[in-house]
């Protein structure tokens, strides 16, 4: 038989799991049912709820056996493996997918042969003590296969087994592999750097070196030096601008390659996920890629689908496998042995499909299936190896790589102005010049590399760094904080977040949940710490006394048969895993009415068809055949909400010998009274009905392929009794309601519960207030537009909504400007989750569906940890501010600085030489933005409301600090380089003091950035720069850094840096210090002007630069714009053809006060007018470098045009 090669992928790293991540899903293994009455149907006239069932569109011919497993052309390797003890390769389960073929399920045995073939039992699954293969099984003997199980041969006839390494499963992993890809080759390092060197102003700046580095050569070896006189040190400066390059290169791909590792960890925790897996007849949580061929998996509404395989059995399982095949149709899936007899008898196969396929989503039913492919060799696996992709850029980044742009614009126009004025003074000198040609050279090189450098610091390249490393940081802090980002554009959005609909159960509450109270016939039961109102109830133990068998016996078969969750382990000790309400039932089943082992129970009971939760109807359904000694005929059991379930009784149970009653109208008037009664006390109530027929499906019911429709049934049955189960608000969730009032941030409580208990739990979670409306989801989603307006502003609560109504809510609250942060569970809340700004998901009772949908996932399900995301998000947008304030004022000084002295000086040389601005663009782009980026937040965040989505980048706090900033240290700089030798007594025509004095100027400027690092810590009017400094240990070790190399450069930099040869004594080490000190009582004078009056001032101002900024902008597009077209093409995607025109920023001036949806940082600055701010569309591309239309606008709610 063919065999395949060891092809070994790499199963070590969690980060090649296939799928999005989820925690458990409640299901469980069920007793088998006749396969015959477990076909999917479907009738979309005669239930709206179920969803429309399609067939898989593959042909109806059946080609040959050999024909279907024949291989496909360059797939030949999968059919080979050495040594195998198991009956098919690799290649030959592939032909059972891609496309879907009967042809191949029937040559491969159908059902039994696969399942014989790969030695595993669709009961008990994989043994969980196999290493080595249990026996060796040929395919002729598995296609022939008889539903037997395999043998172990015996004696001398039975074929040798290899031994193995004693490794679990370890035949089955060499030939099928594990369920993981390999890893995707990370960039090499080489790369990373030759990406940051491949930018227009560096290789033009490296140009400029090296001419300078031939002259200095030149000047240094090529000509002759009087005997005695000094060797030249021209070349240094050339080779002092390459190492800077070099420095700036490696940090730029040092960060890069951090960042990809970063990630890498961030999405290996994001994919991994737990499955339900039988093996030795036990239901086990398994990781997905433990994942192995032969496993028997379940199938529950809201998986994901791990891998490829086989339907065992299935109760009504539809799948939607559009995301793996392109069918959008919901697929009905038959079980394996039934689509094998079809077959055998020459039945038509359009509507058969036992294929499980990987990447599908199970909207409906349940079942078990075998896998059959994994890893690489699944068909989502093989999708997922050709369409990986790198990390797309978040909306931040794209938007602060334009505003990156059009400051750039600003700074090449100052450079390239420069450099004509210096070019021109140099042509207008050359007539009295009387230089070597050389040195003429030498000095045009120097204007030129003076003009580039200008660009390189005026190009903010650290900006996308900035939010990149702020992501970076903040997500990796949040996963230890419970919260999981799987989106990262979310961590931003949900900093501004206005309002939270929160699920109840679970997130407000603990999802402990135990039953507390009942009702059941003439007799009520509770707990004894209860507080019963009565206290003649009995206990629940001499309720359960009191029953007779029959009840008993009643009430177990609707807790334990109608049920998903199933017995397992839990740190150790035997518990039941799944739905908390179904748990709380079952242990009072366990402990009360002599329920023994769960899976014996089902065992004893022949289930005919099962019902899963249907969220809408808000109850699930079992039915059974009952056995001869009870009377025979069968029993239709439901379980769910209590006052709906109420409405569908006409009769009641008597407990006593269970004789059906009439429901008369007072007694469903108090069992109403004590569901509220339950309610009004945060109790969920449950609802236990049943009714008993003769035969199956009943007479009444809307049957198709021999299966009754639920909906159908839902009328005259039995009320059996109701419970009511404690589920005690979370700790904590109080508080952290009240935290969210405090942020500006409105919670909305949205749960299926009734509205007696959401209103009761609303108002212990502080979320209903007086004055708030708590509605139920019938009612909400019938309001008209207008009164949906008059409604949301107050709506806290929704009781008895369906998903449905969820995601109307958060589209509504949308539509009126609110940004809108929703929690959901289930398989239906995934457009609720997508359609809002924020979706959060939940890790431990969620569906793998509405982990996928979501954009952040909850990993203990806490209302608490969606205050840290929202603590977090604001941090990373207050680092993106305070780098995007500190980066502008030394942008502006620089720029400012470099242009004026070069201007001035009569040897046309800035201040500020080439390798000091290159240094000081270091400082800038690479160390602040690291320092900056990772303050962690406080509880002091949430003392402002959030901004608004059409707040700027740049608000009228920071701009005010940045033109104080700017002015302070142009004013010191200025004073410094015009009047130093006359305020220190230097003579200007000492050289050597002179020298002493141009340190002096640049040790000040670099020292006023460092200090100018802290104040940029507060981007609000507050005078604590020092607040929580001692929590970021970034900001200490980088400034620190920083402080260790600017002392180094100016000891021992001397020739590179062209600064002093001996560095400075104590009396300038104390003027350049002190000097730069002083922009610390500066910042508190800048923070005491008002804001109205920088407001006023700033608006005026502002419209000649405006005017200037827009004349410029022209100017750079006709000339210098084409030259620097791909300036960013690094980190630009491919733009799309409607965005050509789309204009880099708008700058805009208002003398308004912005709305409360636009207020600003905190209190002072809500009430504080917008002024001049540069605020970057959200257009998803960054547009090519173009001149931006600007418009200035009086307007009461500047927005930003385009």
């Amino acid at each position: 038989m063919a065999s395949a090669p060891n092809h070994q992928s790499n199963p070590s790293s969690a980060s090649n799991t296939l799928f999005p991540p989820t925690l458990q899903i409640d299901t469980r293994q069920r007793s088998a049912s006749n396969a015959d009455t477990v076909a999917s149907r479907n009738s979309n006239v005669s239930n709206p709820f179920l969803t429309p069932a399609g067939t898989s569109t593959y042909s109806s011919i059946l080609e040959d056996s050999d024909l279907a497993l024949r291989p496909d052309p360059g797939t030949e390797a999968d059919f080979e493996v050495a040594d195998n003890p198991f009956a098919f390769s690799p290649g030959q389960l592939n032909k059972l997918l891609n496309p879907k073929s009967l042809s191949a399920f029937k040559a491969l045995g159908g059902l039994q042969g696969i399942l014989k073939g790969l030695q595993t039992d669709p009961r008990s699954g994989l043994s969980i003590d196999e290493t080595s293969a249990p026996t060796r099984v040929s395919f002729d003997t598995a296609v022939k296969a008889d539903g037997s199980s395999p043998e172990k041969p015996t004696g001398a006839s039975a074929p040798s087994i290899p031994s193995g390494s004693g490794e679990a499963f370890a035949d089955r992993i060499r030939v099928y592999k594990k369920n993981v890809l390999p890893p995707k080759k990370p960039t090499p390092f080489w790369k990373l750097a030759w990406n940051a060197y491949n930018d227009t102003v560096i290789i033009v700046l490296t140009v400029a070196a090296a001419i300078s580095l031939a002259l200095g050569l030149y000047e240094t070896l090529g000509k002759d030096h009087p005997p005695g006189s000094p060797q030249p040190l021209d070349w240094v400066e050339g080779v002092a601008i390459c190492v800077a390059i070099i420095i700036v290169t490696l940090v730029g791909s040092v960060n890069d390659w951090q960042k990809e590792r970063a990630f890498v960890r961030l999405n290996a925790r994001k994919e991994e996920r737990e499955i339900k897996v039988i093996r030795s007849g036990k239901s086990f949580m398994l990781n997905v890629h433990d994942i192995l061929v032969g496993d028997v998996l379940h199938l529950e509404p809201g998986d994901l689908v791990p891998v490829d395989g086989v339907c065992i059995d299935a109760h009504d399982l539809k799948c939607d496998e559009s995301s793996a095949t392109g069918e959008s149709d919901a697929l009905k899936k038959t079980p394996g042995d039934v689509v094998m007899r079809a077959l055998e008898a020459g039945h038509s196969k359009s509507d058969l499909d036992p294929f499980i396929i990987s990447g599908a989503k199970v909207l409906e039913g349940m079942g078990t299936f075998v896998a059959t492919s994994v890893g690489v060799n699944s068909s989502f696996g093989k999708i997922m190896m050709s369409v990986r992709t790198d990390m797309e850029a978040t909306p931040l980044q794209k938007k602060l790589e334009r505003l990156a742009i059009a400051i750039a614009k600003l700074g090449t126009t100052a450079a390239g102005l420069l450099f004509f004025v210096l070019l021109f003074r140099f042509i207008g000198g050359l007539s009295n010049n009387t230089d070597t040609p050389t040195e003429k050279a030498s000095t045009f090189t120097d204007i030129l590399i003076v003009a580039i450098t200008i660009i390189v610091v005026a190009v903010p390249e650290g900006l996308p760094l900035a939010v990149t490393l702020a992501l970076a940081f903040a997500t990796t802090r949040m996963l230890k904080e419970n919260n999981l980002v799987r989106v990262l554009r979310a961590c931003e959005t949900m900093g501004n977040a206005t309002t939270i609909c929160s699920d109840k159960t679970g997130t407000l509450t603990t999802n402990k949940m135990t039953v507390v109270k009942g009702t059941f016939g003439k007799v009520s039961f509770s707990m004894p710490d209860s507080n019963s109102e009565k206290p003649s109830e009995p206990t629940i133990t001499e309720w359960a006394a009191s029953l007779s068998e029959r009840t008993k016996q009643a009430i177990v078969q609707s807790i334990a048969i109608n049920s998903t969750a199933f017995e397992g382990e839990e740190d150790g000790k035997a518990t039941f895993i799944g739905s908390k309400t179904e748990t709380a039932l079952l242990s009072l089943a366990r402990e009360n009415l002599s329920m023994g082992v769960l899976s014996e129970t089902r065992a004893n009971e022949e289930v005919v068809q099962m019902y899963p939760f249907d969220s809408k109807k808000k109850c699930m359904g079992a039915v059974i055949k009952l056995k001869a000694s009870a009377g025979g005929g069968y029993r239709l059991l439901v379980k769910g909400a209590s006052e709906i379930l109420l409405n569908y009784c006409s009769t009641k149970a008597n407990t006593d010998n269970l004789e059906e009653e009439r429901l008369r109208s007072e007694q469903r008037k108090e069992l109403r009274a004590i569901i509220d009664a339950y309610a009004s006390k945060s109790l969920r109530t449950i609802g236990l009905v049943y009714k008993d027929f003769p035969e199956w499906p009943p007479a009444h019911a809307e049957v198709e392929d021999g299966h009754a429709d639920f909906a159908s049934l839902l009328r005259d049955l039995v009320f059996l009794g109701l419970v009511g189960i404690q589920d005690p608000v979370r700790p904590g969730v109080p508080e952290a309601v009240a935290k969210a009032k405090h942020a500006g941030v409105v919670t909305r409580m949205v749960t299926g519960d009734n509205i007696i208990t959401a209103r009761a739990i609303a108002t212990e979670c502080g979320i209903f207030t007086e004055g708030g409306i708590v509605m139920e989801g019938p009612k909400f989603r019938k309001l008209s537009d207008e009164e949906f307006m008059a409604t949301l502003p107050k709506l806290q609560v929704l009781a008895r909504s369906s998903p449905e109504d969820k995601r109307i809510l958060v589209t509504k609250l949308k539509a009126l400007g609110e940004t809108v942060a929703v929690t959901g569970d289930g398989t239906n809340d995934a457009p609720a989750l997508k359609a809002a700004d924020v979706g959060f998901s939940m890790g431990i009772s969620g569906t793998e569906v509405a982990k996928e949908a979501s954009a952040i996932v909850l990993m203990d399900d806490n209302f608490t940890s969606i205050i840290t995301a929202l603590k977090w998000g604001r941090a990373v947008n207050d680092a993106v501010q305070k780098f995007l304030q500190f980066q502008i004022t030394v942008n502006i000084t620089a720029v400012l600085l470099a242009f004026i002295t070069a201007v001035y000086s009569p040897k046309m040389e800035s201040v500020l030489k080439a390798v000091q601005l290159l240094w000081v663009n270091l400082i800038m782009d690479t160390f602040a933005a690291l320092a900056l980026a990772t303050d962690p937040p406080t509880e002091k965040i949430l003392d402002r409301p959030p901004q608004g989505k059409k707040a700027p980048l740049i608000t009228t706090n920071m701009w005010k600090m940045i033109i104080g900033q700017a002015i302070f240290q142009l004013v010191v700089t200025l004073v410094l380089y015009f009047a130093g030798p006359e305020i220190l007594g230097y003579d200007r025509n000492n050289s050597k003091q002179m020298v002493d004095l141009d340190t002096i100027i640049f040790n000040s400027f670099v020292w006023m950035q460092i200090f100018n690092e802290f104040n940029n810590r507060r981007l609000d009017n507050k005078f604590n720069i020092f607040e929580g400094i001692h929590r970021n240990y970034f900001f200490i070790g980088i400034n620190c850094i920083m402080v260790g190399l600017q002392v180094a450069i100016i000891y021992i930099g001397s020739r590179a840096f062209q600064i002093s040869p001996k560095g400075l004594d104590g009396t300038q080490w104390a003027i350049s210090v002190v000097t730069a000190l002083m922009c610390w009582p500066w910042a508190i004078l800048v923070r005491f002007f008002p804001d109205p009056w920088f407001a006023a001032i700033a608006h005026v101002f502002g419209k000649p630069f405006l005017m200037v900024y827009n004349v410029l902008g022209k100017a750079w597009n006709a000339t210098l714009g084409r030259m620097f077209k791909s300036l960013f093409r690094k980190i630009k995607p491919k733009k799309k053809a409607d965005d050509s025109d789309d204009d880099v920023a708008v700058v805009e001036a208002s003398n308004d006060v912005p709305t409360d949806v636009e207020k600003g940082k905190d209190s002072e600055m809500a009430q504080s007018p917008n002024v001049p701010a540069i605020i970057a569309p959200d257009e998803p591309e960054p547009p090519v470098l173009q001149a931006p239309r600007v418009e200035i606008t009086d307007a009461p709610n500047p927005k930003a045009t385009t």
